[in-house]
């Protein structure tokens, strides 16, 4: 049997009509099949291949800290190198408050550290989010999903968790002396890249401060350069209390983080102690790998390029077909007629060309949207070789 049919047989399914290509190797921005055609990326791991595919600073990395040591004990009680180097490397790139990392294995798990740090830190209990915001699917992190479609199925979730409709002036009175935190992305992903005001930003991060409430920023998508800036909350001039890191934290391999001051995180480790556990959180091989992710995307100055190929995109992509493009960075939604139209140029520029092909997406709340979020080493080559297929897919459907 080959490793289609073994797909079939024994992995747990997430859709009736998984994609199923089958990839043998990736490098850059380019994926293999198991028959040697190659497929532009336009999807990166959904944000988390920032660096490109196998890095060879990546990869160094990976293969010198597997020969060192793997798991040792779980986290936070033995000085693990890549860990604490890792996490300085991180500190010294973030606001001064936000000095202390707590690692975690995805951004699920970094939402449900936030979520407790939160109600420990506040003695509240009420948490805010925002309708379609996406931020993972354990049952805490469900709890905060914005659309009830994906919640109902799995309730009873969270007691005392509201949703406000992002990027609303009005909706912020919803914020009281009651809210432990309000967690939201600071660009909405999965709505279909959905940017708000300087404004509202700022008046978020005001009320939050006047109501004693922590603002909880899930940059879990929008981090590491994704939107032309290294983090997306310095486009609005604020500071969250916490963060929240994960996809391309780890560089290609699994890794999440809640990050807040020295202080505030103490909260965990007394009262009682062990407050938050994880066995395989910072794991040493994961943590080498995104400090070799983070000082390759710093020391090539990729996000220098980011707009450049933003901007490429875009003139490349109008077409008739075409509704609208909203982006910030490399981080866009290509609006056509509807979810039809979406999986139909998908599946052409999977299968059209025989020599090659477009890899991309769609949106959970934005199903009418392609979804552009390639490795920003992607070359301004790849990207007219991308466009001109999308082009063909566009005319075709």
């Amino acid at each position: 049997m080959n490793d289609r049919t073994l797909f079939q047989q024994h992995l747990a399914p997430t859709s009736p009509e998984p994609m199923e290509l089958p990839i043998i190797k990736a490098i850059g921005a380019q994926l293999t099949d198991d028959l040697g055609k190659q497929y532009i990326d336009l999807i990166g791991g959904i944000s988390v291949c920032n660096v490109g595919h196998c890095h060879p600073k990546v990869v160094a990395a990976i293969q010198k800290q597997a020969e060192q040591y793997l798991h040792v004990m779980v986290y936070g009680e033995v000085v693990q190198s890549p860990q604490v180097r890792y996490a300085a490397l991180l500190c010294r790139h973030l606001p001064e408050q936000l000095n202390s990392v707590y690692f975690t294995n995805s951004g699920a798990e970094a939402v449900e550290g936030a979520m407790k740090l939160a109600k420990r830190l506040s003695n509240r209990t009420e948490i805010i989010a925002c309708h379609n915001s996406y931020h993972g699917s354990t049952q805490g992190a469900l709890s905060l999903f914005g659309d009830e479609n994906w919640r109902n199925a799995f309730r009873p979730l969270l007691p005392d968790i509201r949703h406000i409709q992002h990027n609303e002036m009005g909706q912020l009175d919803s914020i009281t002396e009651a809210t432990a935190a309000v967690l939201i992305e600071p660009i909405q992903a999965e709505a279909g890249i959905r940017v708000p005001s300087k404004n509202w930003m700022q008046a978020l991060r005001a009320r939050c401060t006047e109501t004693g409430t922590l603002l909880i920023l899930d940059e879990i998508q929008t981090g590491f350069g994704r939107t032309g800036e290294l983090w997306a909350f310095r486009h609005f001039d604020i500071i969250p209390d916490i963060l929240l890191l994960g996809k391309a934290l780890g560089g290609g391999m699994p890794l999440g983080a809640f990050i807040a001051s020295k202080e505030m995180m103490y909260a965990l480790a007394h009262q009682p102690i062990l407050g938050h556990m994880t066995t395989f959180g910072g794991h040493p091989v994961c943590c080498a790998a995104g400090q070799a992710a983070l000082q390759a995307l710093l020391d090539e100055n990729l996000i220098l390029l980011i707009e450049e190929k933003r901007s490429l995109f875009e003139n490349l992509l109008r077409h008739d077909a075409v509704k609208s493009i909203r982006s910030k960075g490399l981080m866009m939604a290509v609006e056509l007629a509807d979810f039809a139209t979406v999986q139909s140029v998908i599946k052409y520029c999977l299968s059209q060309n025989k020599q090659y092909g477009v890899f991309t997406d769609w949106f959970l709340f934005a199903d009418n949207c392609l979804r552009i979020a390639p490795p920003l080493t992607i070359s301004t080559e790849e990207i007219r070789q991308a466009c001109t297929l999308l082009q063909k897919a566009f005319d075709a459907v």
